[in-house]
Formats: structure tokens, sequence, C-alpha cells
């Protein structure tokens, strides 16, 4: 129906799921994403991800590859995102303060224990829903950093500098839990 946003890595449309009458979110990978992934790695990791079924984690509803590029569905969530909310609330309650880093940390708790990093933990990740925080953008973390070379080497940014984690911006390779850590941090 429209376009919601645009980032280096994707674009996000609305639509409209015809057979179950409700509306979606598609991203959509830039083609100069898709180029460094192949797409069965992308669905390989897209399934890995789908798998997260937690309160605090927005969850997929489908994802493929088409004409070389590579998309996924999700749930269209009507409330706004933790950059929005700080535009215009300058700074959170201590109280909310406190809420927003449970609900999130336990969000990457969960993927941890199942060895899902995010690698992409900023303000427009986290989005709010009936007054809680649900973490977005599990689907293509560990599939884009599998192809972190590829895309590097296009000048295409992995992650939000202000977020990353030292060993992040170094472009090491083995990027685990506490990368989400210090970005929850920040």
């Amino acid at each position: 129906e429209r376009e919601l946003g645009r980032g280096a890595m994707a674009t996000v449309y609305l639509a409209k799921d015809l057979r179950h009458d409700r509306d979606v979110a598609i991203k959509l990978l830039q083609p100069e994403i898709t180029t460094s992934l192949t797409a069965e790695r992308f669905l390989r990791e897209i399934h890995i991800t789908a798998k997260l079924q937690h309160p605090n984690i927005l969850t997929l509803f489908d994802s493929g590859a088409e004409n070389g590029l590579c998309y996924y569905v999700m749930p269209h969530v009507e409330g706004e995102s933790l950059r929005d909310r700080l535009l215009w609330e300058k700074s959170l309650s201590v109280d909310g303060a406190v809420q927003l880093a449970i609900e999130v940390t336990s969000a990457l708790a969960y993927a941890h224990s199942r060895g899902v990093v995010h690698r992409d933990i900023k303000p427009e990740n986290i989005l709010f829903s009936a007054g809680h925080a649900i973490v977005a953008d599990f689907g293509i973390a560990r599939a884009v950093s599998e192809g972190q070379r590829n895309i590097t080497a296009v000048g295409i940014p992995l992650g939000t500098p202000p977020y990353m984690s030292p060993e992040q911006a170094q472009g090491e390779e083995n990027i685990d839990h506490r990368s989400d850590i210090y970005a929850v941090g920040c």
C-alpha cells in the first residue's frame, strides 16, 4: 500500500494480507545486500529466527526470494519506535526506562539462549505495541553477518555505528551476545 521506512539494508512496505485480511509489513532487502547473500542462506537464517517465539520479539509470518530479491513478512506494528518516542519525550521516566530494559533484555536473553545474536539493537528496532517493547529485525542478523565481507566491500555498513560494540565496529567475525548487551547500554 505504501512505503513505511527505508534504511541502508532494506525498505519496509505496508501491505494487505488478502488471505487473512490483516495489515502486514514486508521488508525487502536492497539489491546490493541480496547479491552478497545467497537466497538459500537468507531463507535458512529466516527459518531459524522465525522460530523465536517471545512476547517481546516481532514474529515473522513468511519469507522468500523472488527474481533475485529477498523479503520477509511480519505483523504491522501500529505503535511507534523508541526513536520516535525519544523525539517527542526527550527522556524516559526511571520506571519506564527500567521496564523497557527488562522487556528488551528478556527478548535478547531468549534469542541468545537459542544461538541468535541480533547485531543491530538501536532505538529504531525497538517498537511499542500496547505499551510493551517489541524487538524487531532479528530476521537477517546472522545471514547479513555471514555476508559481511561482500557487503562491506560494496560500502554498506553492517550495524549502526553509535550502537556497535568495539569488536563489531572493527569487523570481527565472531560477534556474540555481548555485542547486543553493549548496544542496549548505548
